[in-house]
């Protein structure tokens, strides 16, 4: 068989397989509540006066003004390993897209929110509260339609948490990587000890096509035996080296970054 011809019958059939999983998915949200999606803002800043004015204001003004507007829990995170820190991660989860693509334009009506926010958003040109600010828009995948806090959120007790991006060369092999979650890795991630917060399919942001789903461990030390639990699941390596997904390399990079909540974060 020639190369695209395989390339279009497997996306055919990928795409059938995908399809029919999301509508199973789909049926068992809509008996459950309505599938989230996520509003992800990264604030770039400077070290110094940069940093305690913007986390005052998520901390004093934002995640209040949220939570007034039913979205819940918020994240909130330091960028510990990776590039461009300082970086302050926030992560809105809401069943209602058109609150989380209008929230500036929501908040600016709330005048308890504007009276905290003051000395943010007022910041001069000559001292921002930050160097920029960026926004993607993601929906939550069918096989996990809501973001799932780990249980030592509740206790408060310590707590690290991986994000991970991965962009594919075309949209073919993004939907292919998408149903490959669905098709198993759900599970072998929970079964080598991996607490899932939400997976995301990015409908608005930079270098699509791509997903970001966000993990979580007692202690960072935790990460590397449980990454090896599970590329030695049987299940995972059948699925990896299914022709489906492994005629092409369908990832053709990969963000991962290490986050620690903020004192005030909700997740």
């Amino acid at each position: 068989m020639k190369r695209r011809d395989f390339l279009t019958s497997s996306l055919a059939a990928s795409t059938l397989a995908f399809t029919n999983q999301a509508n199973q998915a789909q049926a068992q949200t809509t008996a459950s509540g309505a599938r989230e999606y996520y509003h992800l803002r990264k604030y770039h800043m400077q070290n110094g006066p940069q940093t305690k004015l913007t986390e005052g204001f998520v901390d004093n003004a934002l995640i209040p003004a949220l939570n007034r507007l039913g979205i819940a829990p918020v994240g909130a995170f330091h960028l510990d390993l990776g590039p461009e820190t300082p970086t302050l991660y926030v992560l809105m989860p809401s069943t209602n897209l058109e609150t989380l693509v209008n929230i500036d334009h929501k908040l600016v009506e709330d005048e308890t929110f504007m009276k905290a926010a003051e000395p943010f958003w007022s910041a001069p040109a000559t001292a921002p509260a930050f160097i920029r600010a960026e926004s993607s828009l993601l929906s939550a995948f069918p096989g996990h339609p809501k973001l799932t806090p780990p249980p030592s959120t509740a206790q408060h007790d310590k707590r690290v948490f991986q994000l991970r991006t991965y962009e594919s060369p075309s949209f073919g092999d993004h939907v292919r990587k998408v149903e490959m979650f669905h098709k198993g890795e759900f599970e072998y991630f929970r079964n080598a000890g991996f607490d899932q917060v939400f997976y995301g399919d990015t409908l608005v942001g930079p270098r699509m096509p791509n997903l970001t789903y966000m993990l979580s461990y007692p202690e960072l030390s935790d990460l590397t035996a449980k990454w090896k639990a599970f590329g030695s699941d049987p299940g995972w390596k059948k699925l990896s080296s299914d022709p489906r997904y492994s005629f092409e390399p369908i990832v053709s990079n990969v963000s991962n970054l290490i986050l620690s909540p903020t004192g005030y974060s909700q997740i």
